[in-house]
């Protein structure tokens, strides 16, 4: 907190008067995030186009927001009861879901796959993925690469 006040040129006092304990703190910072994103997936408009491009736009701006906020992959950030991650997720799961329904309707993604399913290995995927750069492992471009690979295939997309 006092790291937090420093950096927002303020007493630890002033942010403890907003941000009563540290995992408020988190939870505004992520729904601020949050925010972000479902704006930024807004942009990419990721209703149109196929959906295996409108998929990697998706990706595409997910990923940025990992690289940005690495926080995102923080044990304070992971480890919120599931219900309150639910509810966070949700309207980025509602757009990806959205969006896996409509690659299977066309035949696009393999349509014997449980879209909960697909949403749940993506997100799943993208914490792994998020967890390479910081180890040391592989770049950003190679894991943004790998990434994107990997989805597809899970997805069942069909080649361009």
């Amino acid at each position: 907190m006092e790291q937090v006040a420093a950096a927002a040129g303020v007493t630890r006092q002033t942010v403890y008067a907003h941000y009563p304990s540290r995992p408020l703190l988190v939870a505004a910072v992520i729904g601020h995030i949050t925010a972000e994103a479902v704006a930024a997936l807004d942009a990419a408009d990721v209703d149109s186009g196929t959906a295996r491009e409108a998929l990697l736009r998706w990706l595409d701006v997910t990923w940025l927001l990992f690289d940005r906020y690495p926080l995102l992959l923080h044990p304070l950030a992971t480890a919120a009861d599931p219900a309150d991650s639910d509810r966070r997720h949700a309207p980025i799961i509602e757009r990806l879901e959205r969006l896996i329904r409509r690659g299977q309707a066309t035949g696009e993604f393999d349509g014997t796959l449980n879209p909960a399913w697909l949403v749940s290995a993506t997100i799943a995927l993208g914490h792994a993925a998020g967890g390479e750069v910081p180890a040391g492992r592989m770049t950003t471009a190679q894991t943004a690469a790998a990434l994107r690979h990997s989805i597809l295939r899970v997805y069942g997309a069909r080649e361009p």
